[in-house]
């Protein structure tokens, strides 16, 4: 064995360092390599459907803040195995955004990521636009597929796994934990009183935040907080696109704490905010929506994610745990329509089977705490919109009615592929890190139960095993059969049947069993495209018009002169539709500040305090409103509003962008 004078002197170093009582762990070889990255994932800013509710007058009218991809890869460097961690601003993971991020990753690096250590997962907001799934019954609400909305999301996840990539170094990570208990309350209490194992949340919430520090040569570089709580501080009232309070969280912490700027292209601190098992779990602490622990929908999104952020930067600061060990993943395809279970797994230790899916009635009234879901789906459905609903219509046979039993069966979503029957599940390890990637909404308890069965497989503490809900695909929730019995919401939305959570606590139990053994799994069943998937009724963009009289980007309504710290800036532009342009990774605004003679962005679509509103004027003209409402910590000095925008032409269809600026206002 050849040893080279480097490694010679890298060991005389240690030795020494040891002698004068340093530790030596300071000068050892990092153990992985860490990457991270943020990329825009925002869709159309105006008149596309939002994904969540299942609103059908739930539009987008422009942009609160925009929605973000966070992505960290880590690398083993003794085994050369990596996984890639993206948390996304999104309502939900579907197939086709797994899909097309790795056909365009793999175009990119081969086979380096893969299905297998490609972890892809969703904060949950309410308050984005939708139609990015290849099941029709997440794109109902939306008038069907939205390309433009399926590309932005695919491009801008595949851009932060890119960045993360490209961002590798040696580098270290630590666990800390600690607990929040008021940023979430228990929204189907009396389902979560029938399970004999709830004494674990004493309080009825999942407290537990786990926050996993990424540090490189002596700097924090990135966290990821993992903690149980809906997305939806915002109601399905709102039109703004909003990455609600898990995004607010990450912009605090990141914007405001770390000073990053989405705009400059410059590597910052990356702070994601990923939820686990939050079936059960609402924001709104008064069991109202947009209540709780205010009336206001936009302040409670900044408290509950300043609670979050808060938390979260304390676990950081406080005592770490060094994350050592493999970094490992399993993954396979599991037909959830078919599981056998062993009794081991069931509440009455007798053999179950799950169902093809099924949605219930209690689906349909949906969560009174957090909003209401779709309306009736044969009742008044007239063209156009029959078209969208026709598929769905079908008879529940009676022996599927059985198997899902005591449901209230009333469309079975998975025999027309509504919605997916086979489903990716992942487990991927880093270091004792186990987190269980379920394609679904898990209730606490639910929760428990699978991180209980994974712990036992995989022999590591229950506190190194966390579920990571709104993973890789999306079949909506997984309640315990004791809640299921119960057919609240939840139970109401669970797919599978009765014995969902069984399956799934079996089916992730065999792959933990294949991680602590080293042994491979079989693939399992074949996913294939559901029908239906190109069915497409929103309009879009014909062409843009304005008056004879204007210009595109003219300013119909100027700022005051002047405002005090705390007031609001307005300005009213003619402009074009926000979807010939979505300005990913770019901004429809900014508020920009005279420094030394020079103009330069102060803020940005991107920012808690601007917002852009589009809104339509007669058939083909629009208005942009753009509205600033001043931090107290601003700069006295002078300040103007520009605008970004595109309009399309009637007679070529060609796209041409326009700037509009405001005249001069001082702040001070």
């Amino acid at each position: 064995m050849r040893v080279s004078r480097r490694s010679l002197t890298a060991t005389a170093l240690v030795a020494a360092l040891v002698v004068v009582g340093l530790p030596a762990a300071d000068a050892a070889p990092a153990h992985y390599l860490i990457g991270r990255g943020i990329s825009d994932v925002t869709g159309p800013a105006a008149e596309n459907g939002m994904m969540g509710y299942s609103a059908f007058d739930q539009k987008t009218t422009g942009i609160h803040q925009r929605q973000r991809s966070r992505a960290y890869v880590v690398v083993d460097r003794s085994t050369g195995k990596r996984v890639a961690y993206v948390n996304a601003d999104l309502a939900m993971i579907f197939r086709a955004v797994q899909d097309g991020v790795l056909a365009k990753l793999q175009a990119r690096y081969g086979s380096l990521y893969t299905r297998e250590n490609v972890l892809l997962s969703a904060t949950h907001t309410h308050a984005g636009p939708g139609g990015y799934s290849h099941n029709l019954a997440y794109n109902l609400s939306i008038l069907g597929l939205q390309p433009q909305t399926l590309a932005a999301i695919t491009d801008g996840i595949t851009e932060s796994v890119v960045r993360a990539h490209e961002d590798l170094a040696p580098g270290e990570l630590s666990l800390g934990r600690g607990e929040l208990t008021d940023a979430s309350v228990n929204r189907s209490r009396v389902a979560f009183e029938r399970n004999p194992d709830k004494g674990h949340f004493p309080l009825a919430i999942d407290p537990a935040m786990t926050v996993l520090k990424f540090r490189r040569d002596g700097t924090d570089v990135g966290a990821i907080s993992w903690f149980a709580t809906h997305n939806t501080s915002m109601t399905n009232k709102n039109t703004l696109i909003s990455p609600d309070n898990k995004g607010y969280a990450s912009y605090q912490w990141e914007h405001d704490d770390r000073g990053v700027r989405y705009l400059e292209d410059r590597p910052g601190f990356v702070a994601a905010f990923p939820n686990t098992n939050a079936g059960d779990m609402s924001p709104n602490l008064n069991l109202r929506p947009g209540s709780g622990p205010t009336e206001d929908e936009v302040e409670n999104t900044r408290v509950i994610g300043e609670r979050q952020n808060r938390k979260a930067q304390q676990v950081f600061a406080g005592p770490q745990t060094p994350v050592t060990g493999a970094v490992d993943h399993r993954m396979r395809f599991v037909d959830m329509a078919a599981v056998t279970v062993d009794g081991r797994h069931t509440p009455d230790g007798r053999p179950g089977t799950t169902c093809p899916g099924v949605v219930g009635a209690s689906t349909m009234a949906g969560s009174v705490e957090d909003g209401p879901a779709i309306p009736g789906f044969s009742e008044g459905m007239t063209s156009p919109l029959k078209a969208l609903f026709e598929p769905l219509d079908v008879e529940v046979p009676q022996w599927l009615r059985d198997c899902q039993y005591p449901k209230a069966s009333l469309v079975p979503t998975g025999l027309v592929q509504a919605t997916p029957n086979v489903l990716p599940l992942q487990i991927v390890k880093i270091g004792p890190l186990h987190l269980v990637a379920v394609p679904g909404e898990v209730t606490i308890v639910a929760g428990l139960r699978i991180r209980r069965a994974v712990a036992a497989e995989a022999g590591v503490p229950l506190e190194n095993v966390l579920v990571q809900g709104y993973a890789n695909d999306y079949s909506q929730y997984v309640t315990t059969p004791e809640e299921y019995d119960l057919q609240q919401y939840e139970g109401g939305s669970t797919l599978f049947g009765r014995n969902t959570l069984p399956a799934y606590q079996q089916e992730f139990g065999k792959l933990a069993a294949s991680l602590r053994a080293g042994t491979p799994l079989a693939p399992g069943a074949t996913p294939t495209k559901p029908p239906f998937t190109e069915i497409n009724l929103q309009t879009g963009v014909v062409f843009d018009d304005k008056a004879p009289w204007h210009t595109f980007g003219q300013v119909l309504t100027q700022p005051a002169a002047g405002y005090a710290r705390g007031q609001t800036a307005t300005a009213v532009f003619v402009t074009g539709h926000p979807k010939n342009n979505l300005r990913r990774n770019g901004t429809f605004l900014e508020v920009q500040r005279l420094v030394d003679g020079a103009w330069t962005r102060h803020a940005d679509d991107g920012d808690w305090s601007t917002r852009y509103r589009w809104q339509r004027e007669g058939v083909a003209n629009s208005n942009a409103t753009i509205t600033w409402t001043i931090p107290a910590d601003t700069p006295a000095g002078e300040y103007r509003i520009v605008h970004h925008g595109d309009w399309k032409s009637g007679w070529t269809g060609a796209i041409t962008p326009f700037t509009g600026v405001t005249r001069t206002f001082t702040v001070g």
